[in-house]
């Protein structure tokens, strides 16, 4: 199976301007990432998609590989689809792309072969991540996003507010009786797949949530979950840079 990585990187970050270029123990952000997806050995390729000629001078200038992609992208994995357009033919040679965030700085390696050995199931078309939720803070966060499966390990649902409700029990009791599971932004597509799904328009649920995934869903497309137990550190806002900490 041969796999390929993209790394999405937008410049014009609402809440984080530029935040691709943050310098962490002097490198910028982006370089962090590139090197801690492609020092894993896991992929045969990693490229760095972004619409901003600084993101791109950048890569290029660590030895990294980046293409450029428009501004007009509403998601990651949108911007991933672009990318593979790019890259052109050479696109038919892999058979699983995986998009890993920009604004994570500490990949696990352990996740990203996770996530790539779901494929070992010749029906799965989408993966990604969920790790148990362990305290109310996380569970009640918008920007911790919460996901619950089927007994198959399918997604059933993912939304911002905490899923399943639990009815005349104490929100304070909620961890303590319901094992709750956050997302972990790292999908996985089959190639074809892929070139599917960032044709399909917004839909209802994806655009009430902020939630890409529920694009999918709502057509139909079954997202597999594995869980992990090991945490992952986004960087969605400059006090998140503490975090790393």
């Amino acid at each position: 199976m041969k796999t390929i990585g993209i790394i999405p990187a937008r410049y014009a970050s609402t809440r984080f301007p530029g935040k691709p270029l943050v310098i962490i123990n002097g490198k910028p952000m982006i370089e962090h990432v590139w090197h801690g997806v492609y020092d894993t050995g896991l992929l045969d390729r990693v490229v760095v998609a972004t619409e901003d000629e600084r993101i791109l001078k950048t890569v290029k200038d660590f030895g990294g590989e980046a293409v450029m992609t428009g501004k007009h992208h509403k998601s990651g994995t949108d911007r991933c689809g672009e990318a593979i357009q790019k890259i052109g033919e050479d696109i038919n040679t892999y058979d699983v792309v995986i998009n890993i965030q920009g604004d994570e700085p500490r990949v696990a390696a352990n996740q990203i072969k996770l996530v790539l050995e779901t494929f070992d199931d010749p029906t799965v078309q989408i993966a990604t991540l969920k790790k148990r939720i362990e305290n109310l803070a996380e569970l009640n966060s918008t920007n911790a996003v919460k996901v619950v499966c089927g007994k198959n390990g399918d997604a059933l649902y993912f939304s911002r507010q905490p899923i399943p409700y639990l009815r005349n029990i104490a929100k304070e009791m909620w961890l303590r009786r319901q094992n709750y599971y956050k997302h972990i932004g790292i999908y996985a597509f089959r190639r074809e797949v892929l070139q599917q799904v960032v044709q399909l328009a917004q839909t209802p649920l994806e655009k009430s949530e902020s939630l890409e995934q529920l694009r999918w869903l709502e057509n139909g497309y079954r997202i597999a979950v594995r869980e992990t137990t090991e945490e992952s550190v986004a960087i969605d806002m400059p006090e998140d840079l503490l975090k790393l900490k």
